[in-house]
């Protein structure tokens, strides 16, 4: 094929097709309740926890900081896919535009990894919060706090950028038909009319180094955790320590194991219904989880949020 045959059919491909979970009319009405809940209390839960941080002067410490941030990174993470998907389900259109398919693409994958980042960096503040709690406001500081987040963003968008900027410039002669319910970078890559080879080897460096680099941080600093949890002298203290440590591991082993498999195994191929349910997994289920086991369970949170909900049950007692 000639490199005007692949311009001229290039112009052809000007939306994609994306098959989406189910294929049944039933079984895409159960996924839409069921995600349609999901997507609910996920932002449900991140705006209570958004909105409690920032208006309790007791919760402005570094840790409800990191919280206040990770909570506004899972509502926009989510927020690109999920309302297309529901849409989809609900109304039976499957297509996607080019321009709308790479816009997904990319802030899936940036806010992504923006995730992983910042799930280091909660990891690393609950370690020197209990292993170093007499330096913990000394070294935890705002500055560091507000480098660390910037920090999250910045690497994120630097190293995903490239790989997915460069999958948007390939050309794409048909067929345009996606066995996944967002865009994804290998499904991608396979309509594609030309040699990916390059882009997939640096997607794949890429996320090699990002996904068992961060992970290598979390397990070594909940690892430090553990140990000193373990010193604790009041086996109650343990129990109650344990419970909230072993909650988080939960959501992180989900969380890495689902999205190590799906994106770094060997001979990945696009497009496998087994990689819809993965994705599921790491986009829907761990986010929906994320606000209730990182924010909403702890003591403070809750003592602050029944005070929010007894005041405002009693504004309206006076109405």
């Amino acid at each position: 094929m000639t490199h005007n045959d692949v311009s001229m059919n290039h112009t052809t491909v000007v939306e994609f097709v994306l098959l989406g979970l189910a294929g049944s009319r039933p079984l895409e009405i159960t996924l839409f309740l069921f995600l349609g809940i999901a997507y609910f209390f996920i932002l449900l839960g991140n705006i209570s926890v958004i909105t409690i941080t920032l208006t309790n002067n007791f919760l402005q410490t570094p840790m409800y900081y990191f919280l206040r941030n990770f909570a506004l990174l899972e509502i926009t993470f989510t927020s690109t896919f999920l309302p297309s998907t529901l849409y989809s389900l609900l109304t039976e259109r499957k297509t996607i535009s080019l321009p709308g398919c790479f816009l997904q693409m990319l802030f899936f994958y940036c806010l992504g990894a923006c995730t992983l980042f910042h799930m280091a960096v909660m990891s690393l503040d609950r370690y020197v919060a209990i292993c170093h709690p007499l330096h913990y406001t000394a070294i935890m500081n705002s500055r560091l706090c507000l480098q660390l987040i910037l920090g999250c963003w910045a690497l994120s968008f630097l190293s995903m950028s490239p790989p997915t900027i460069m999958v948007m410039q390939l050309p794409f002669c048909g067929p345009n038909v996606m066995n996944h319910f967002y865009c994804d970078a290998s499904p991608l890559l396979e309509l594609s009319c030309t040699d990916t080879g390059f882009i997939e080897e640096l997607l794949f460096i890429t996320l090699i180094i990002i996904l068992p680099g961060t992970l290598l941080v979390t397990a070594v600093s909940y690892g430090c955790i553990i140990v000193t949890i373990l010193h604790i002298p009041s086996s109650a203290g343990r129990r109650k320590a344990f419970s909230t440590c072993s909650a988080h591991l939960i959501v992180v082993t989900v969380f890495y194991s689902t999205c190590i498999y799906r994106y770094i195994r060997p001979e990945q191929r696009g497009g496998q219904d087994s990689d819809k349910v993965l994705s599921l997994f790491f986009s829907v289920l761990t986010q929906t989880l994320n606000p209730y086991i990182y924010s909403l369970r702890n003591r403070q949170v809750k003592q602050a949020l029944k005070e929010r909900v007894l005041k405002f049950s009693g504004s309206l007692r006076q109405m």
